[in-house]
């Protein structure tokens, strides 16, 4: 059975929306899962799973949360080489590039990204539900 990481920030709800389809879609693939807020998770951790989902939506102009979720992921990206990843979020405004950066960031320290990160506009729709689920069970 795998070990699956869940850590995610959410203002609105919306990205917490994902996380629980991303959270459903590991656990139907046989996962053992974990949920996470950024507080809560460190560069220790990361070893201690076969994958992790990152989901944060985009904030200000199109950056990670700043105060919690941004310190945290600068805490974990250099542990993250060759880890089994994932990325989902929500955003309100621009074109996505928030995700576009943080894709970028894994890549550069050998992250393995197993699928197309998730990015929902606003609220998340059915499709985008059924995308984190399909995350969830690639990372599985």
């Amino acid at each position: 059975m795998s070990k699956v990481a869940i850590v995610y920030w959410s203002g609105t709800g919306n990205t917490a929306a994902m996380a629980s389809a991303v959270e459903a879609g590991a656990k139907n693939r046989g996962a053992e899962v974990s949920v996470f807020g950024p507080e809560n998770f460190t560069a220790a951790q990361v070893a201690e799973f076969d994958g992790i989902a990152f989901g944060c939506p985009a904030m200000g102009a199109e950056v990670l949360e700043e105060s919690s979720y941004e310190p945290m992921f600068t805490e974990v990206e250099t542990a993250l080489s060759g880890k089994k990843i994932a990325l989902f979020g929500s955003y309100g405004w621009g074109d996505g590039q928030w995700m576009r950066d943080w894709e970028d960031r894994c890549n550069a320290v050998g992250a393995r990204l197993v699928c197309e990160s998730v990015m929902a506009n606003n609220a998340p729709g059915a499709d985008d539900l059924d995308a984190c689920k399909s995350l969830g069970a690639a990372l599985a």
